[in-house]
């Protein structure tokens, strides 16, 4: 069955992209979820307007997305995490932690998924974030991570 997809789907494919699922998948999750729309001549029309007004909202987001970038620059986020003796903390940094902390001590709210992480923050130390608010404004973003 071939969808139009209505956001992204992890392990399935891209917002306004045309995948090829099976067809439980798609008739019993996907669509009455609003996930996404039958690929038919229809919907294929109206995928280049939906493509256009994604676009034109994005590129209105741009100024915002450049102002966070500039405001958070040269900055350090703190964040607070349990820690053994040895510097191990407990668990590990989520992307839900660090959009958190931003919006707490910097008042910038960036959505999580925006958010990538080095591999594995599970120590206490310095690091550094990569935040991709939009393919034109990527910045890096420094963290450390201290006991609580």
């Amino acid at each position: 069955m071939e969808l139009i997809l209505l956001q992204d789907i992890e392990k399935v494919g891209d917002k306004h992209t045309i995948v090829t699922v099976k067809d439980g998948y798609g008739r019993n999750y996907l669509i009455p979820k609003g996930l996404a729309l039958i690929a038919n001549t229809s919907n294929r029309k109206r995928l280049d307007d939906l493509r256009r007004r994604e676009a034109a909202a994005e590129a209105q987001m741009i100024g915002t997305y450049r102002e966070i970038a500039t405001q958070l620059e040269g900055k350090t986020l703190r964040i607070g995490a349990k820690a053994g003796t040895s510097g191990k903390i407990f668990g590990s940094v989520t992307p839900l932690q660090v959009s958190g902390a931003l919006k707490e001590q910097f008042g910038v709210d960036v959505p999580r998924r925006k958010i990538v992480l080095p591999d594995d923050v599970k120590h206490l130390g310095e690091y550094e974030a990569t935040l991709n608010l939009h393919p034109e404004v990527v910045t890096q973003l420094a963290f450390e991570v201290v006991a609580e």
